[in-house]
């Protein structure tokens, strides 16, 4: 790895907490993945499981009762919500008129009354473009705005910012993980050109028009910027680009950015290396460095077969390769 990224792992390890036994259940993280539809079932498993994996207390799925059913039966370790509603189906015989199904505003405050059990909010894994989905999140995601809780939008979230950047622009906390063509769309939408062949000066454009948001440009490396500082995670990742390793990724950033909580909380010696405006970076950073581990790792077990699901299976390698035993300083990372 680069100087840089050794040096920026380095104040990545001093935001994860030790395991004491002072901690109760809750305070290394509270996490809820907002997604999960009829047809999308997997997404929201991945980016829950790779928060919980990572070390997060507690992770929640938020969905509609059709993918409730199915994920229930992927991992007991998760607690699902089936409070999500879709369109009602022309299809469906008795498809629902009720505003506590049709509503977006009323389908949102049942979600919202969970936010001050939460620390962190995932919207978009699996999430898909029906309308009434996508207002109801539009709905949460103001609300996580008006509580100051950190939120991670990726995929058809993104759609929410393409069409109203006032969602989230001068918000901070607000990180969005576009892939290639998502990251297209969403400088399409700002009018944002081309400001160097490299790509260097894209993400901070973006981020830049965005007020201050944190972007994270996914590719051969990954850059991340608020429009004030750009950082590259140039660690190698796997050569397969199967569908979900991006929630693995949000799930991971997720659980870094409850780590900052407690961090910033003090519930731990942290000797206050930190400062309070780095740790969105520092947080953001983490979460794409251990993806990327696990993507290096499971490519190296599974080569061309590597699927989504590799990448769960390598999460803790992945963090202890790279950070090692935090109670112990003989705990031999890369750092």
């Amino acid at each position: 790895m680069s100087t840089a990224t050794k040096e920026m792992l380095a104040r990545v390890r001093q935001m994860i907490p030790p395991m004491l036994d002072k901690f109760h259940k809750g305070q290394l993280g509270r996490v809820a993945v907002i997604g999960g539809s009829e047809d999308y079932t997997g997404a929201p498993y991945f980016s829950a499981m790779a928060s919980a994996r990572l070390g997060c207390d507690m992770s929640h799925v938020i969905c509609t009762p059709a993918a409730a059913a199915v994920i229930k039966t992927y991992s007991p370790n998760l607690m699902v919500h089936p409070l999500m509603r879709s369109s009602p189906s022309a299809l469906s015989s008795t498809p629902s008129t009720e505003p506590a199904d049709t509503d977006p505003a009323q389908i949102a405050a049942r979600i919202i009354a969970l936010l001050d059990r939460l620390h962190v909010l995932v919207v978009g894994p699996g999430l898909g473009r029906d309308p009434l989905m996508q207002e109801t999140c539009a709905h949460v995601v103001r609300a996580a705005r008006d509580r100051g809780m950190p939120v991670v939008l990726d995929a058809d979230a993104l759609l929410l910012v393409q069409r109203d950047p006032g969602l989230v622009k001068g918000y901070g906390l607000a990180v969005l993980t576009p892939n290639v063509v998502e990251f297209g769309r969403l400088t399409k939408a700002l009018d944002i050109a081309a400001v160097s062949e490299d790509g260097k000066g894209r993400v901070g454009a973006l981020a830049k028009a965005l007020g201050g948001v944190m972007v994270v440009e996914k590719g051969e490396v990954d850059r991340l910027s608020d429009g004030t500082g750009t950082w590259t995670v140039d660690l190698e990742g796997g050569k397969k680009r199967s569908g979900g390793q991006g929630d693995t990724l949000t799930g991971s950033i997720a659980t870094f950015l409850t780590w900052r909580k407690a961090y910033l909380d003090g519930i731990w010696e942290t000797g206050g290396g930190l400062k309070e405006e780095e740790t969105v970076a520092v947080a953001v950073f983490g979460g794409s460095a251990v993806t990327r581990e696990c993507s290096r790792l499971a490519f190296a077990k599974k080569g061309r077969s590597l699927q989504a699901s590799d990448l769960t299976d390598e999460v803790h390698t992945a963090f202890m390769n790279l950070f090692g035993e935090v109670d112990d300083e003989e705990g031999g990372a890369k750092l």
